[in-house]
C-alpha cells in the first residue's frame, strides 16, 4: 500500500468566534456597507456559523445594502430620465440639483452604516430603518 492510496484526515470544524471576534465581525459587516453589499455578504457567509451576533448583525446589514442598492439603482433611473426631460427643457439648474439625489442617498448609507457599526460596537444591536428582510 503506497502514499496515493491512503485518504486525507478529514478537515477540521471551524471554531466558534470569541465574543469580542464576533462583535468585530458584526461591526466591520456593517462599517462596510460604505463601498456596498459585497463586505456584508462575505462576513456574512464566512462567519455566520460561527458567531450568533454576527449571523443576526452582519444578516441586517447584508439585507439593508440589498434594500439600498436596489433603491440606488432606481434613483439613477429617475434622476438619468428627469434631467435628461429638463436639460431638454432648458431647466439645467434644476436638473443639475437634482443629480445630487443619488450622491446624497449614497450619504444616507454611509451615515447609517456607520451608526450600526459603532452601536453593535458599544455592545448594542442595531435595526435599519425600511429594511427589507430578503435573507431571513
Amino acid at each position: 500500500m503506497g502514499m496515493s492510496d491512503q485518504t486525507p484526515p478529514p478537515a477540521a470544524a471551524a471554531q466558534p468566534l470569541s465574543p469580542e471576534a464576533d462583535k468585530q465581525a458584526a461591526m466591520w459587516a456593517n462599517i462596510g456597507g460604505i463601498v456596498g453589499f459585497l463586505p456584508s455578504l462575505l462576513i456574512w457567509l464566512i462567519l455566520k456559523d460561527r458567531g450568533p451576533r454576527t449571523n443576526v448583525e452582519a444578516k441586517e446589514a447584508l439585507n439593508w445594502q440589498i434594500t439600498w442598492t436596489i433603491l440606488q439603482v432606481g434613483l439613477w433611473i429617475v434622476v438619468t430620465i428627469l434631467t435628461g426631460i429638463l436639460f431638454a427643457s432648458g431647466l439645467w439648474p434644476l436638473a443639475a440639483l437634482i443629480g445630487w439625489l443619488p450622491f446624497l442617498w449614497w450619504v444616507v448609507n454611509v451615515i447609517f452604516s456607520i451608526i450600526a457599526g459603532v452601536t453593535i460596537n458599544n455592545g448594542g444591536s442595531y435595526r435599519y430603518p425600511l429594511n427589507f428582510r430578503f435573507i431571513k
